[in-house]
C-alpha cells in the first residue's frame, strides 16, 4: 500500500531548484503564458505542454475564409495533442485505481488529468514552476479529482516518493532540462520492480554527426539541452530499466508543424521544427521501459 503525502506534507519536504540553472528554468516557467499553451487548452480544459501526432483532418477545417476556421484549426490542434499524450498512456501498462503514477515536468498537468480519467489512479504532477502548480491544482480541484490528482513544486531529481512505491511513470516533452543519468536514476528508484518508465521526447539524431544549427535554435528558444537517443538508452541500461519498445513518431509529429505554421500562434520556432525533422537531424521518439 503507497502512502499518500498531502500538498502540506510534501511542501515541507520537497526541495526547490538544486542549481542556479534550475532556477532560471523555474522563472521561465513562472512566467510562460504563451497562447499557444492555454488557448488550445481551453477547448476542452486539459491544458498541455507539449506537441501532437497524427493525420490532420483537413475536412473538418473547412477553408481560410471561413469565419470559424482559426477556432477549427485551434481545436484540432488541441485533438492532436491529446492524441500524442494517449499513445503515451497506451504505453504505461496495466494500471489499476490503487495505483500512483508520477508524472515528471507535468507542466499544468493535462496528461495527469486524462491518465486518471483513463485509469482512475492516483496521479502526483512534479514541477519547477509553482505557478504550473497552483494552475494544475486548481483545475484538479475545478474537475473534482484533486483527491487523485496532484501537482507538486518538486526538483524530479530528488522526489519525496518512497523507494519501489510507483506503479508507472514518464516524462512528455521534459526530460530536456535535466542530467539523463540522474533522471533514469530517480525514476528507477520510485518505481516498483516491473514498473513502466515512458518518455516522448525530441532528441538528436546521432547519425547526422551532432546537433545541427536547428537543434541548436530549439536549445535556445526553450533554454534546454536536447539530447540524443543514444544517450536515452545508454542512462536507461545503466539504471535498470529496459526498453520495450522504442518509436520513432518523427512522421507523426511534422504534420502538427506544419499546421500549426498556418495559425495565429506562431512562436518563431516552428521552422526549426519543421526543417529538422525533415533533414533527419531531429528525431520524435517514444521509449517505454520496465524497470527490473
Amino acid at each position: 500500500m503507497t502512502t499518500e503525502l498531502t500538498s502540506t506534507e510534501a511542501s515541507a519536504i520537497i526541495p526547490g531548484p538544486a542549481t542556479p540553472y534550475q532556477g532560471d528554468i523555474a522563472r521561465y516557467w513562472n512566467a510562460e503564458a504563451r497562447p499557444v499553451n492555454l488557448r488550445l487548452g481551453d477547448v476542452d480544459g486539459l491544458y498541455h505542454h507539449h506537441y501532437g501526432i497524427g493525420a490532420v483532418d483537413h475536412a473538418s477545417l473547412g477553408t481560410p475564409e471561413d469565419s470559424e476556421y482559426e477556432k477549427k484549426l485551434i481545436a484540432e490542434l488541441h485533438r492532436l495533442e491529446s492524441a500524442q499524450a494517449e499513445v503515451l498512456l497506451d504505453h504505461l501498462g496495466t494500471v489499476t485505481p490503487a495505483d500512483t503514477l508520477v508524472d515528471a515536468g507535468c507542466g499544468r498537468g493535462g496528461s495527469s488529468v486524462m491518465a486518471h480519467q483513463r485509469f482512475g489512479c492516483h496521479v502526483r504532477g512534479v514541477t519547477l514552476s509553482s505557478t504550473q502548480a497552483e494552475f494544475g491544482n486548481r483545475r484538479a480541484r475545478e474537475l473534482g479529482i484533486a483527491d487523485h490528482v496532484s501537482a507538486q513544486v518538486c526538483n524530479m531529481l530528488d522526489t519525496p516518493f518512497e523507494k519501489g512505491s510507483v506503479t508507472a511513470s514518464w516524462n512528455n516533452e521534459s526530460s530536456m532540462y535535466v542530467d539523463l543519468d540522474d533522471l533514469m536514476a530517480e525514476h528507477s528508484r520510485f518505481l516498483k520492480v516491473g514498473g513502466r518508465y515512458v518518455t516522448i521526447t525530441g532528441c538528436w539524431n546521432p547519425k547526422y554527426g551532432q546537433p545541427s544549427k536547428w537543434v541548436s535554435q530549439i536549445n535556445a528558444h526553450f533554454e534546454c539541452n536536447i539530447h540524443s537517443r543514444r544517450e536515452y538508452l545508454k542512462a536507461m541500461a545503466d539504471n535498470r530499466l529496459v526498453p520495450q519498445a522504442v518509436i520513432d513518431l518523427t512522421p507523426d509529429t511534422l504534420p502538427y508543424w506544419e499546421l500549426r505554421a498556418t495559425s495565429s500562434l506562431v512562436t518563431g520556432i516552428e521552422e526549426a521544427f519543421i526543417e529538422s525533422y525533415k533533414d533527419g537531424s531531429f528525431q520524435y521518439v517514444l521509449i517505454a521501459a520496465d524497470r527490473v
